[in-house]
């Protein structure tokens, strides 16, 4: 089976995409302490997926598992603007925080002395834009490249 110039791109895009975003998640979090919180983590799911059916995507199904692929970034990219309303306080968020607590050793100083992160406080911004805001800004953009691509014969 022939790969078209324009479905070779777009599976490329699919998986570079979810990895580079996911690594700089984790390179934000393990690397410089900005701990996720709830909705930050409802952000990472998704491309965890789009990562999986882009890697299938090289295998069988390209076109599916592509288009597969942009639709779960685009999910991430939405949770992220939903996640960036919620930092900027256009709307109401979730009530709960994540607490970074380790409790191999005593269980209740570990949550007392974890920190809480705030689903409705942004960690850290850029020119006023937040790191939810960055997902929504790449995730869509990624997205609605991959169906460009895909669109293309």
């Amino acid at each position: 089976m022939r790969i078209s110039d324009s479905l070779r791109q777009a599976r490329l895009l699919a998986l570079a995409v979810p990895a580079v975003l996911l690594g700089g998640a984790y390179i934000s979090q393990y690397g410089f302490g900005l701990y996720p919180c709830e909705m930050c983590w409802w952000q990472r799911y998704p491309h965890f997926a789009a990562l999986a059916l882009a890697l299938g995507a090289f295998a069988v199904a390209p076109r599916l598992l592509t288009a597969l692929a942009a639709a779960a970034i685009l999910v991430s990219g939405l949770i992220g603007a939903y996640h960036a309303g919620v930092e900027y306080g256009w709307w109401q968020g979730l009530t709960a925080c994540t607490s970074t607590a380790d409790l191999s050793g005593d269980p209740l100083k570990a949550i007392m002395e974890a920190p809480l992160i705030r689903c409705d406080v942004a960690q850290w911004t850029l020119l006023g834009v937040s790191l939810a805001g960055f997902n929504f800004l790449f995730s869509t953009a990624g997205a609605l490249g991959v169906f460009a691509l895909l669109r293309r014969r």
